[in-house]
């Protein structure tokens, strides 16, 4: 009976404590770091950079990946190609060729770089490598191209103790407007361009020529997904800015230009994509007196960094 009346009491038993957990919880985590010292802030990063000087040590790349190589088939495509220092690694040249003027020159240009190989063969296997194009005789063979990481264009920046200033491209196709981006980043003082991995236009022999030779000299990094570097981004103390004909910023009135910015710019029919676009902190349009509708991205890429670095000199 007693046995039934413990079972059946509302008194409960002893309890297992907390250990002074809770008590601990509420004493809080102590004064916020410095900005020096917080992993992935800007200033942490220039400190870093510093540091990295003093040393006589240069950051550690981490890569972005590499594209698959690449052919230029034709006589006048690759004379072209070597005349604007195209990266090549071989230049492939039919055997029994009439030895035309642009046959002549491109063996000239080939030799004159170095580093390329010249390599002799029969009509059939350059007909097998150009699955079957019509190449003239001439087949100039581009390298697989080396991106970058999108935070080594935050380094590079660090580095040389500026603020970073790039640009993403989102859905942007045209390897010509790659080029003309890149050449614009260049010329701007800018630190690098961003091109997602997929649908988007890649470091191909096309866009190397547009960019007139500043993509030896300015980087390129490959984003597995644009939105997640944008953010991580912001993260690191940047303003990412997108631009929209509808903006609601217009861009002489954008302050952050300033700052560390990465300014987005999205396809010239689509503009940009929903993601990006909410991720974006300002979505700023260019004023255009004489009506047009939009620009294409490497115009308006020019005219924003062209604002940048008025502002920051």
């Amino acid at each position: 009976m007693a046995a039934n009346n413990r079972r059946m009491s509302g008194k409960k038993g002893a309890q297992v404590g907390s250990g002074g957990q809770r008590r601990r919880g509420l004493e809080g985590k102590g004064p916020t770091p410095p900005a020096e010292m917080r992993k992935g802030h800007a200033k942490q990063r220039a400190a870093a950079a510093k540091a990295r000087r003093a040393q006589g040590r240069t950051p550690q790349r981490r890569g972005g990946g590499r594209s698959t190589s690449e052919l230029v088939v034709g006589r006048n495509p690759v004379v072209e190609a070597l005349r604007e220092g195209v990266p090549a690694s071989t230049l492939y040249v039919q055997q029994f060729i009439d030895n035309d003027e642009r046959v002549r020159e491109a063996l000239q240009l080939a030799a004159e770089r170095g580093g390329i190989n010249l390599m002799e063969a029969p009509r059939p296997e350059l007909d097998r490598m150009t699955n079957g194009l019509n190449h003239q005789g001439l087949v100039l063979q581009v390298p697989p191209y080396e991106y970058a990481h999108p935070e080594d264009l935050l380094d590079a920046a660090a580095e040389e103790g500026e603020d970073p200033l790039v640009v993403a491209l989102d859905g942007v196709t045209d390897p010509r407007n790659l080029g003309a981006v890149v050449r614009s980043v260049s010329a701007f003082g800018g630190h690098g361009v961003i091109v997602p991995e997929r649908r988007s236009a890649g470091m191909t022999a096309g866009a190397w020529k547009t960019s007139a030779g500043t993509a030896a000299r300015t980087p390129v990094a490959r984003a597995t997904n644009l939105t997640r570097t944008l953010e991580a981004y912001k993260k690191a103390g940047l303003t990412v800015v997108g631009l929209a004909a509808d903006g609601e910023v217009e861009l002489g009135d954008l302050e952050a230009l300033q700052g560390p910015v990465a300014i987005v710019v999205g396809s010239e029919g689509k503009g940009l994509s929903r993601l990006v676009g909410e991720t974006c902190d300002f979505r700023v349009r260019i004023p255009m007196p004489g009506g047009a509708e939009s620009l294409n991205a490497g115009v308006a890429a020019g005219v924003v960094l062209y604002e940048a670095a008025r502002r920051r000199s």
